[in-house]
């Protein structure tokens, strides 16, 4: 028993975050390329960041970040989203795979531009594969 109890006790590599976020304005002059080809008219682009992440450990290539409700009202701030794309990830694929994952982290944003995010799957609607080829596609053929 006293064994099991020593080798439980293995330190984690995750137990040190050594994440840094910088300003990502290429990936949202890519943002804003997608937002107005695809006529994306619920996304205030204003009210959406980019940053770039370096050192995250997750498997995710681009994560978005909500601005819940509560704290809109504590800060008496309107919506905003954050789009972090990981370094590791992301910046090695090609330039139809980056489109396709930024398209993906826009199907989040909800058509109120509430703060808050759509889930992948729900009774109407499914963020896939499939819905996200289906709209590169739209903004490969539109551009």
């Amino acid at each position: 028993m006293l064994q099991f109890l020593k080798k439980s006790k293995k330190r984690s590599k995750l137990t040190k975050s050594g994440v840094s976020w910088y300003d990502a304005s290429d990936i949202f002059q890519d943002l804003q390329e997608i937002v107005t080809t695809l006529n994306l008219k619920h996304i205030n682009l204003e009210k959406v960041k980019v940053f770039r992440s370096i050192g995250s450990q997750s498997r995710a290539r681009a994560r978005i970040w909500a601005f819940p409700r509560i704290w809109q009202q504590a800060l008496n701030l309107p919506p905003h989203y954050i789009i972090e794309v990981l370094s590791e990830k992301f910046d090695h694929l090609s330039r139809d795979d980056k489109k396709r994952v930024l398209i993906h982290e826009l199907l989040h944003i909800p058509k109120n531009f509430s703060g808050s995010l759509v889930s992948h799957r729900g009774r109407y609607h499914r963020i896939n594969s499939r819905s996200v080829e289906m709209l590169f596609n739209l903004y490969r053929h539109k551009k």
